[in-house]
């Protein structure tokens, strides 16, 4: 499973508004090949599902994973941070073994 903070929440929310997302708008979350540790994320807002996708909800935010991506994935927290070092949505990812300085890549 993949879960959603209150902050992240509270912003994708915010943004499904401000873009005048369809109501069906879900969060599509992705690992390709790349980045400075191998692995980076992915993130968009979709409303079509692909086969294989595996869904998820949490705190009534829709988050699609393909299949692939969701083994690289699974007990991974979307969180928002909007600190010092930089804002926007991060991955809180209990499978990375090393993460990169910006945050958005990682090798398992």
């Amino acid at each position: 499973m993949i879960t959603v903070s209150e902050n992240a929440k509270e912003h994708a929310l915010k943004l499904i508004s401000e873009e005048q997302k369809p109501e069906d708008t879900f969060i599509r979350v992705g690992v390709e090949g790349g980045g400075c540790s191998g692995l980076s994320y992915k993130l968009e807002f979709d409303n079509q599902l692909k086969e294989g996708d595996q869904q998820f909800e949490d705190k009534g935010i829709k988050i699609v994973v393909d299949r692939k991506s969701f083994l690289y994935l699974i007990g991974t927290e979307l969180d928002y941070t909007g600190g010092l070092n930089g804002k926007g949505f991060v991955f809180i990812n209990p499978n990375a073994s090393r993460t990169c300085g910006c945050g958005e890549s990682f090798s398992v």
